[in-house]
């Protein structure tokens, strides 16, 4: 019907053609010369109506000359699906990152800090490829938000602000005395370094009577719920300490403990663990069903109260998640993720940080399997966990690297502290010698705290 409709136009275009072309002249070999206005209405049908140009064409052989427009553009043109998250574009190779690498995911959008970060602009989405075409404009992909709004940052000279300094005694019996902001900084052992990066180091006096100086600050904020995250460049390690970044609740164990890095002496990998009431358990002690790159430890009871305190442990399969590995490594990232799901902490070494992450856009679903999970469905992470403080702190000796520090054959720890140092216990050591604590410190880029949007 649409031929028949345009083929009185076409066949006295027809016509009109084959009379030129018996008198024209060619100026070279590629042209043709047509009167003004045929050219003009042929043009103007063909633009119309190009795949009718096409059929007709088919129709009757090449006698029309051909529109500039390349038909090879629509027979091999990509498609491309306007749709956020990780999509391909058709007929073209996929775009974006696979497991772990962030890429693929974005967000337009700014995010604001609050203690001093500036604010970060950031638009990110999947390049495409579209058919070329000289009079239509280009279709674009749109990016995906992140489904996380930072509400509280701690980076460069302002870090500090927005913590508690924890001046009370220890409560894991270790051998240190908490010291304040002004205090850490007279004694040399809290500053911000040239880098523009958190430190916070334990006194290295070659020999003590008592206790140690060290540093343990708690976030102001408070949160219930979200996304923490935490780019150290170093962390405390050797015999006798017991460094933790760690998020906890009030009336403890009533309100939860997440411990997103941790570990004591010289541990290679870092140990994850869920301290809570009576009622938490993690539903399996596989790795696969619980799609964990970590592996259980010990038992799936996270209950304090039948666990003489341990809670459920999940252990990293690497050596640059904790300890000297990790300071080799350039540091890195660990996330933990509190949500309806169940909560998460996830680590990515320093040359592997996904970039929405880098871009303060997250998209946890981007970022392959975690370091460890705790499912909701076998522990609730709203009755189990609520009011929550983020929290730096590295401890000596006390309940657990005083514990253990006759023991051997965890990884890192393939010789005993006792073994290694030659000393009996871990308070003599720490005592004795100031110059073990050369690398017992803190240096952090910067921590962050998301809620769902």
């Amino acid at each position: 019907m649409h031929l028949l409709q345009h083929a009185p136009l076409y066949l006295l275009l027809l016509v009109l053609q084959a009379a030129t072309e018996i008198s024209a002249t060619p100026s070279n070999g590629n042209t043709r010369a047509l009167p003004r206005l045929v050219r003009r209405a042929h043009e103007s049908a063909v633009r119309r109506t190009h795949s009718l140009a096409r059929d007709l064409r088919v129709a009757f052989g090449r006698v029309l000359p051909r529109a500039e427009t390349d038909d090879s553009n629509y027979n091999n043109g990509r498609v491309v699906y306007c749709k956020p998250g990780d999509q391909g574009v058709l007929g073209g190779p996929k775009t974006g990152g696979g497991e772990g690498s962030g890429s693929g995911s974005g967000s337009g959008g700014n995010s604001t800090s609050t203690a001093g970060q500036q604010s970060t602009s950031s638009s990110r989405g999947s390049s495409t490829r579209t058919r070329t075409s000289s009079s239509a404009a280009q279709p674009t992909a749109t990016a995906v938000d992140s489904p996380w709004r930072l509400t509280n940052s701690y980076q460069g000279d302002t870090f500090f602000q927005g913590w508690d300094f924890f001046t009370s005694a220890d409560p894991t019996n270790g051998l240190v005395d908490y010291i304040d902001e002004a205090s850490g900084r007279r004694e040399g052992i809290l500053e911000i370094n040239s880098a523009g990066n958190a430190i916070m180091r334990v006194e290295t006096t070659p020999t003590v009577t008592g206790n140690r100086k060290s540093i343990r600050i708690t976030t102001q904020a408070q949160f219930n719920g979200g996304l923490v995250i935490m780019d150290a460049v170093h962390m405390p390690h050797g015999c006798g300490t017991w460094p933790a970044f760690w998020t906890n609740g009030p009336n403890w164990p009533n309100g939860g403990e997440i411990d997103i890095l941790e570990g004591v002496h010289d541990y290679a990998n870092n140990q994850a663990t869920l301290h809570t009431s009576d009622g938490c358990t993690i539903a399996s002690s596989s790795s696969s069903a619980l799609a964990i790159s970590g592996s259980v430890i010990a038992g799936t009871d996270c209950s304090v109260g039948s666990t003489s305190n341990q809670g459920c442990g999940i252990r990293a399969n690497s050596a640059t998640t904790y300890g000297s590995g990790f300071n080799a490594n350039g540091g890195g990232v660990y996330a933990m993720k509190w949500d309806s799901t169940g909560i998460a902490v996830y680590f990515f070494p320093r040359d592997s940080i996904p970039a929405d992450i880098t871009a303060n856009t997250p998209v946890p679903e981007t970022w392959g399997a975690a370091q460890a999970r705790w499912p909701a469905a076998s522990c609730d992470p709203f009755r189990f966990f609520n009011d929550h403080h983020a929290i730096f702190d590295t401890t000596l000796c006390g309940d657990w690297a005083g514990g253990v520090w006759n023991a051997a054959g965890i990884p890192g720890q393939e010789q005993s502290c006792a073994q290694r140092t030659g000393f009996a216990t871990c308070d003599a050591f720490i005592r004795a010698r100031g110059s073990a604590f050369q690398e017992a410190y803190w240096e952090v880029r910067y921590m962050q705290i998301y809620e769902e949007k």
